[in-house]
């Protein structure tokens, strides 16, 4: 079961906590290296790094965990783009939806697709590939009862190896905290990543 309510907080309200300027930040240090590192706009860092900036160590292994996801997994992109906005969209988050548009859209999903994703009756919207519509129902179990149903993991295990489905699991419960820091924290959109189709 998914949520209807598509913005748990409000995109005009400042964050909870000041967004740490990379200017602001002592040369040479550690913060200031992890920053420089973090995907960024406009020379800037992402807002999501520049409120995680306030602990440096946890950002550090923030990245680490999250950029492997990203960027080392053994899931195909187009599908854990599929599991990551299906969990944003279930947990309201408009930033995590957003900035996952983006990087879905680069993964190879169409607008469509990426509409249906943010939709509560995504499975009716859509003519999703069986694969697809497992990954979908994956991202609504774990959301709606915190596991994965004994026939959607064994329809998994059809098209996934071992470490492939321990991978599968582990992104969506990373996605599924970082929507709730982003909705916490009241992280305001990037600029130029779109919210909500």
């Amino acid at each position: 079961m998914t949520k209807t309510t598509r913005s748990i907080h409000h995109l005009d309200s400042a964050p909870r906590l000041p967004l740490v300027d990379l200017a602001s930040v002592e040369p040479g240090s550690e913060l200031e290296q992890l920053l420089s590192a973090a995907l960024s706009h406009d020379g800037r860092p992402l807002n999501i790094f520049a409120i995680l900036a306030h602990h440096p160590k946890l950002l550090k292994r923030f990245n680490l965990f999250g950029g492997f996801l990203l960027n080392k997994g053994l899931v195909p992109d187009r599908q854990r783009e599929i599991l990551i906005l299906r969990i944003g969209s279930n947990a309201g988050s408009v930033y995590e939806f957003g900035q996952h548009t983006v990087i879905g859209a680069e993964a190879g999903l169409t607008d469509e697709e990426i509409a249906a994703l943010a939709s509560p009756s995504c499975l009716d919207d859509h003519p999703w590939a069986d694969p697809d519509r497992d990954l979908i129902r994956m991202a609504d179990e774990l959301c709606a009862d915190d596991c994965v149903s004994q026939l959607t993991f064994a329809r998994l295990a059809h098209h996934w190896d071992e470490a492939q489905l321990v991978e599968l699991v582990l992104c969506a419960g990373f996605y599924r905290m970082v929507s709730g820091f982003v909705n916490t924290m009241e992280v305001p959109l990037d600029d130029g990543v779109p919210g909500w189709p």
